[in-house]
């Protein structure tokens, strides 16, 4: 009981100071939809740095990270900590700089909107939008799944998975619909700080404890001699690249981290940014990784359903300790959720509400129907996870969520079309988005149903190829159909540096 009580009170004092971040900067907050949305595009580089750090890596990072590592080897952190760092990096250079430029010329706050903008259509603004919201409403709902069953692993059962996510998710709504993207952006700093103390702690921790970083790495391989070579283990190389490119390129066009594309107070905040998130990426994702890998070695006995981390932090460290990282990984959580909240709200606003329903709406307006806009869908998707994480199936929306890295991948190739080749056209964006998502989508769900299907063609992912059936469609069409009106491509600088 009294470790019960400690437990608790560890997760619900983290969760106060949170909502004391969000309550500060609503002092600071209007209510037009730009600073909701964008913080006024005031955002320096630790902020930016650690808001996007923190809100792209979720509960992924303590959970399903460490549990790959225990599971095949640490080879994981070469598609995570490297390859993926670097290449978001570069698409952070590639299509942030060039979104912000126009951004902050033009008030864009989402990408249908900037998309809808540079080709006059408020058809491809709502196409994007609805895609997006496609994906995000699943991977919303997959991060208070987490969240609840975090709270009953950490307490035994004594707090109900439903309460959990509960908990987790009124937090979010009060934080979020009170301060916005500065509230978030705050509250991710502090997430993504505290991410990184207390997943360095562990490490510290389970060296002290079970003989030293020598020891353990050698147990590791005693245990298992393919974890300590590069090649052993479940992954080929083409399985890693494929899939660092397919997350790469899906984060890029992730609602949430898209949009801070377009905060950056100036130029230098963005370039200093994207030069920093490798060092950032490796810091959390070493140790992490490091701790499943050593886990093997060490002998841990991971029941059906559960996660290696806090069976191997309760067998070594204190209950309050196991209790801080478990709150570090209920911060991983939040600190995705609440941005994709947010996001999930601008896009519906100002892609589909203003232009198809309140075209005139007042600024003062469109930020109050956000807000509506975040309670509505949290609660939309917290029900959704009820009926999942409660054993009641919603398997499409598990597999939506699952695959949905893939999906926004699918328009990151016809973004930098728009964004560099003035010969791109409107009809070719939407031949070339509705085509790769749809062929996606299809073998998504009929992948398992017809034999001839398979998650690899010639060795690569099939995410992969529907990639390139995006970019070859959006070219191919483009090419065939009248251009875009020249001074929207002119107004964009389509072309230039």
């Amino acid at each position: 009981m009294a470790d019960l009580g400690v437990s608790l009170g560890v997760v619900v004092g983290y969760l106060l100071v949170a909502l004391a971040v969000g309550l500060v900067a609503y002092r600071l907050t209007d209510n037009t939809a730009e600073d909701y949305y964008l913080a006024s595009r005031s955002v320096g580089t630790v902020v930016l740095l650690f808001t996007t750090f923190a809100t792209l890596l979720s509960a992924f990072t303590f959970f399903g990270g460490p549990n790959l590592a225990f599971a095949a080897g640490p080879e994981w952190i070469l598609v995570m900590g490297l390859m993926d760092g670097i290449l978001f990096a570069l698409l952070w250079y590639a299509i942030g700089y060039k979104q912000w430029l126009v951004g902050k010329a033009h008030g864009y706050v989402t990408l249908g909107e900037m998309l809808g903008d540079r080709f006059d259509s408020t058809g491809l603004r709502a196409l994007v939008a609805g895609v997006s919201l496609l994906w995000l409403f699943p991977y919303v709902m997959l991060q208070q799944i987490g969240a609840g069953q975090a709270l009953v692993g950490l307490t035994d059962g004594a707090v109900p998975y439903w309460a959990g996510a509960a908990l987790i998710t009124v937090f979010m709504v009060a934080y979020v619909g009170l301060s916005g993207l500065r509230g978030v952006a705050w509250t991710d700093t502090l997430q993504g700080v505290f991410m990184l103390g207390v997943v360095w702690l562990a490490v510290a921790w389970i060296a002290t404890t079970a003989g030293g970083v020598s020891a353990l790495t050698a147990g590791m391989a005693q245990a298992n001699p393919e974890f300590a070579s590069l090649g052993g283990g479940l992954y080929s190389p083409q399985w890693m690249i494929g899939t660092a490119v397919v997350i790469a390129f899906g984060v890029a066009a992730f609602p949430q981290v898209n949009q801070r594309f377009f905060m950056a107070d100036r130029v230098e905040t963005l370039k200093r940014s994207f030069a920093l998130w490798p060092v950032l990426v490796l810091l959390l994702f070493v140790p992490a990784f490091l701790l499943g890998s050593w886990a093997v070695g060490l002998g841990i006995e991971v029941p059906d359903g559960s996660n290696v981390l806090p069976v191997l932090l309760t067998e070594y460290t204190p209950a309050w300790f196991a209790a801080l990282v478990i709150a570090g990984a209920l911060a991983a959580m939040m600190s995705s959720s609440d941005s994709m909240l947010l996001s999930g709200s601008s896009y519906f606003t100002r892609d589909l509400y203003r232009p198809l329903v309140a075209p005139d709406a007042s600024d003062e307006r469109e930020g109050w129907v956000g807000r509506i806009g975040v309670a509505v869908f949290a609660a939309s998707t917290f029900l959704a996870s009820l009926l999942v994480g409660g054993g009641g199936g919603l398997d499409v929306l598990v597999t939506l969520g699952d695959t949905a890295f893939g999906g926004y991948a699918q328009l990151t190739l016809p973004l930098l079309l728009a964004l560099y080749w003035a010969g791109t056209t409107r009809t070719g964006m939407v031949a070339g988005i509705v085509s790769a998502e749809a062929v996606y989508l299809a073998h998504v769900f009929l992948v398992d149903l017809l034999p001839f299907l398979s998650s690899t063609y010639l060795t690569w992912d099939f995410a992969l190829w529907c990639m390139l059936l995006s970019l070859a469609v959006t070219v191919g069409v483009s090419a065939v159909t009248a251009s875009a009106p020249a001074e929207n491509a002119e107004k964009f600088g389509v072309g230039a540096d």
